[in-house]
């Protein structure tokens, strides 16, 4: 009986791992499709709103197909109002200007690695999860590679330090959404419904900014070229659908401050991504940096596994 349970609980971690993993490699990739429509200067407000609409939509269509629970009761419309206003509408503003200022994505995707950092005090102060000081060791290790990466930067443009403020800014956000995530996750909420009614409002608080700012200069043979709607249905399907919805699950199961560690990986996937794609990739010195930080990664999740492990052996 113990040998059945330690074994469902151990695949029930690997699934979990597995789908983290998916999630962060599609969140890496849409630094690279993002920065691409900004070389493009389509406005952030366009693309963005765009995307979350679309992502939306199809999250409804599968949910209504999968004929999922969609009713929200009155009390948690607060908690799903704030979700989208910390994302998309905060974090994504915060994180594409982010990218255009420091005229990156690679260096914008290792600034966004140090949310594990402050997503552990909620996790701990507020939902009571367990974070030992190995965890915390895990997390400092994985944080000196990306420091390693970023110092070794040749040259940075001269508005990189108001990119860097806007990343800031967005990490925050995504520490406020994994919160949210988790709060409604708690009261059982399916992960998709969650991010369906997160990007439909989202989309909603976007309309206005896509109406001034995002058609101001409105060319339809640029802004509806397949140049545009490729990376764009890109950022939609797999970016904000898929991801966004995995990500919900790895919440549920790890917590707030467990789950963020993952996005530490996000740049190693966007520096492979950006030398595959002729970006400017990284120096020998900086892949040391990446391989410190996913040691980190490891060594605070091989921990975690073994009590999580533990744990469900003793149910």
């Amino acid at each position: 009986m113990v040998t059945e349970k330690a074994t469902t609980s151990k695949t029930s971690l690997v699934r979990v791992y597995l789908t983290s993993f998916c999630a962060i490699v599609l969140w890496g990739l849409s630094y690279i499709w993002s920065d691409k429509l900004i070389l493009m200067n389509i406005p952030v407000e366009y693309f963005v709103f765009v995307r979350v609409l679309i992502a939306g939509l199809i999250l409804l269509c599968v949910n209504l197909v999968l004929r999922l629970n969609l009713k929200i009761r009155k009390k948690d419309l607060p908690m799903f109002f704030l979700l989208a206003l910390l994302e998309p509408l905060v974090y994504f503003i915060c994180e594409t200007y982010g990218i255009r200022l420091t005229k990156s994505p690679t260096y914008s995707a290792l600034i966004i690695a140090a949310t594990p950092i402050f997503s552990v005090i909620p996790g701990v102060l507020i939902f009571k999860e367990k974070f030992s000081v190995v965890n915390m060791l895990g997390i400092l290790v994985c944080l000196w590679g990306i420091v390693i990466v970023t110092l070794c930067a040749e040259s940075i443009g001269d508005k990189f330090f108001w990119g860097v403020l806007f990343l800031v800014l967005a990490i925050f956000s995504e520490v406020g959404h994994a919160s949210c995530t988790k709060v409604l996750t708690n009261n059982n909420y399916r992960p998709q419904v969650i991010v369906m009614y997160q990007f439909l409002i989202g989309a909603a608080y976007f309309l206005p900014l896509f109406l001034t700012r995002g058609l101001r200069n409105y060319d339809a043979a640029i802004y509806m070229s397949w140049d545009v709607w490729g990376p764009i249905l890109c950022l939609a399907v797999f970016c904000s659908s898929i991801s966004f919805s995995l990500w919900g699950g790895t919440i549920k199961q790890l917590g707030v401050a467990k789950s963020s560690i993952f996005l530490s990986m996000i740049p190693v996937v966007t520096a492979i991504a950006d030398s595959l794609t002729g970006g400017i990739g990284l120096k020998p010195l900086q892949w040391v940096g990446v391989l410190i930080a996913c040691l980190g990664i490891i060594l605070s999740q091989l921990l975690n596994s073994k009590n999580y492990s533990k744990n469900r052996m003793e149910v």
